[in-house]
């Protein structure tokens, strides 16, 4: 078997992990400077940033739940290669509008800038959506059997890796004059642009399908076509039960950081940054383990530890000394505290369990059905996922108005991994 790090010198995978690693990255780098930027610059209620960071949460997954199963006969229908450009194109006319809405918020028209800015996120919700399916579903096309968990686990730990790099990058650029983050984004979607043009034609595999675009009626068809088959139905649901915890970490994590850490932007950043090596990390330890063989032999235990991990952080953050009132701790000042590494080291732990849980599954829902219905199979996946995010969103939120301070909300996460494990288990069962 070809070393999954040695599949970066083939042309047959570099420049989609190129493709899909700068998209990622530049998506993260966009909505986490407007995260920043609203959260630090514009409002001062923690319950305002987290219902904000819900609602542009909310509006980033509406795409996957309404045009998934589009993205999925057409990514089935047409060469996949092909729809990457069309989409790698999409993003350079989005990040201009979404560059138009910092720089009108900077100049002080904040609500509307906030507007152009959710905007922006929504098309990056539909460039994700129709790019996702195929960054899964065009690497059995390309690569061999016993190379596609090597595969989908860099091309998952490489999303994580950008959602680092993107994170630090916004980070620092929040400290630079807002013209600068407009330059980057925009740059690096015309270098991503660059990049499509040399992945390696997937032409359609199978007959010619009948597009559906009601994205209603083609969803339920599309989920029907996949859920029924037990073994999809019991990854699929394991997988979206995951996003919805993800959800809740992701949307309380800013509010989390800023109220209860009582740290500045430098410290959110570090903190989601560091999290996102946790993945990366959890994403390629698995592989190892596994030795290539795609299974969810470690999906219980995975999901259990990553629990038991939000319950250490909920309590380290309950301890946690507060800063000074009207003050914030710098980076310097926050990791001057002795009980900060605990708080990171808790972190990171969830980070690489919740990777040893979840990539083992996306590579078994791309190699137990046919090539030539890969795509709609992860698009059947992402409509769940979506769906699963959007009620995780919602519960936030209507939380949150109940006076529910996000630490607590952290435990609604670790009493949803026995539920996951129980998931990961049957899938076990079924397939292993």
């Amino acid at each position: 078997m070809l070393n999954a790090l040695g599949l970066l010198k083939e042309r047959r995978f570099l420049p989609l992990f190129t493709t899909q690693f700068l998209g990622a990255f530049n998506d993260n780098l966009f909505k986490q400077a407007m995260v920043l930027f609203a959260t630090y610059r514009i409002f001062n209620d923690a319950k305002v940033e987290q219902s904000f960071n819900a609602l542009a949460t909310a509006i980033g997954i509406l795409p996957f739940f309404l045009l998934s199963a589009l993205a999925g006969q057409l990514a089935d229908t047409h060469d996949k290669s092909r729809i990457i450009r069309i989409v790698k194109t999409a993003e350079i006319l989005i990040m201009v509008a979404g560059g138009a809405g910092l720089l009108i918020a900077h100049a002080g028209y904040s609500m509307a800038g906030l507007a152009l800015m959710l905007i922006a996120v929504l098309g990056l919700g539909v460039h994700s959506t129709f790019f996702g399916p195929i960054k899964y579903a065009i690497l059995p096309q390309h690569l061999r059997e016993d190379e596609v968990l090597g595969g989908t686990g860099l091309v998952e730990a490489a999303t994580y890796l950008a959602i680092l790099t993107g994170t630090i990058v916004a980070g620092f650029l929040a400290k630079l004059p807002p013209h600068w983050t407009v330059i980057s984004v925009l740059s690096i979607a015309g270098v991503g642009w660059l990049m499509s043009l040399r992945v390696p034609p997937a032409p359609r595999l199978g007959k010619v399908l009948k597009i559906d675009a009601n994205p209603f009626t083609a969803s339920l068809r599309i989920i029907s076509a996949t859920m029924h088959i037990p073994r999809l139905f019991m990854a699929i649901v394991a997988i979206s039960f995951f996003w919805s915890m993800g959800a809740v970490l992701i949307i309380i994590f800013p509010p989390l950081v800023k109220n209860v850490l009582t740290a500045d932007e430098t410290v959110t950043t570090t903190i989601i940054a560091l999290f996102s090596i946790g993945v990366a990390v959890g994403s390629v330890a698995i592989n190892a383990l596994l030795k290539g063989h795609t299974s969810a032999k470690y999906a219980p235990g995975s999901v259990i530890a990553m629990g038991l991990c939000v319950v250490a952080f909920s309590l380290l953050c309950r301890a946690w000394p507060a800063a000074p009132a009207g003050t914030l701790y710098d980076l310097e000042a926050f990791f001057s505290l002795s009980r900060a590494w605990a708080v990171i080291a808790a972190l990171m732990a969830i980070a690489i369990t919740g990777g040893m849980f979840v990539v083992p599954l996306y590579a078994f829902l791309t190699t137990s059905v046919e090539k030539d219905q890969t795509s709609r199979t992860v698009a059947a996946n992402n409509v769940v996922n979506a769906g699963a995010m959007a009620v995780s969103s919602g519960v936030v939120v209507g939380i949150g108005t109940l006076g529910v301070l996000p630490q607590d909300m952290l435990f609604l996460v670790a009493a949803m991994s026995p539920i996951a494990a129980w998931l990961g288990h049957r899938l076990h069962q079924l397939c292993d």
